[in-house]
């Protein structure tokens, strides 16, 4: 009992020691990169079967979620010829590195049974083709939804990914 008082005690007085210190420097400083337009190329699938389905949810799911909460003023799609003389355009390539359909099925009669996930590339280069940003993002279905939901997974992530690392000039 003495020993619990004890810890106890130690923490109540440490936990609000290390909860309050200030952040040390550069520690939350992200350097996000300037640009005030991305351009999404069309998900490449060539080494995995993919299902067209699938590939068209991921494209328009991205697309999507970059409008809601991407900071970009523009967003170009494939082949977009607006997209032509962008000074500060990002540019997004996408494969697909892996790809499992789960059963939706299966989903709803076990907890651990029938995921879905997919595995993409995403490299954000400037307009030029030079490299500014390289992920791996994955999306994933485990328990409830479709099988698609695993797209709009990845569609969330990918676009929390260029949140982070870009923004618009002021």
């Amino acid at each position: 009992m003495k020993r619990i008082l004890s810890a106890s005690i130690s923490l109540l007085v440490f936990i609000p020691a290390f909860a309050s210190r200030p952040p040390l420097a550069g520690e939350h400083e992200r350097t996000r990169i300037q640009v005030s337009a991305i351009q999404v190329e069309m998900i490449q699938s060539d080494e995995i079967k993919l299902p067209a389905d699938f590939q068209v949810a991921l494209y328009e799911n991205l697309i999507r979620e970059l409008e809601k909460h991407g900071r970009f003023q523009r967003i170009y799609r494939d082949g977009d010829r607006d997209a032509n003389g962008v000074a500060d355009l990002v540019v997004l390539h996408s494969s697909v590195e892996g790809f499992k359909e789960g059963s939706e099925r299966a989903r709803q009669v076990t907890t651990f049974a029938g995921a879905t996930s997919i595995k993409v590339h995403c490299q954000f280069t400037n307009a030029d083709g030079k490299p500014l940003l390289d992920r791996d993002i994955s999306g994933k279905v485990r328990f409830f939804g479709g099988n698609l939901k695993a797209t709009y997974d990845f569609a969330k992530r990918a676009a929390h990914v260029a949140q982070e690392n870009f923004s618009t000039p002021k």
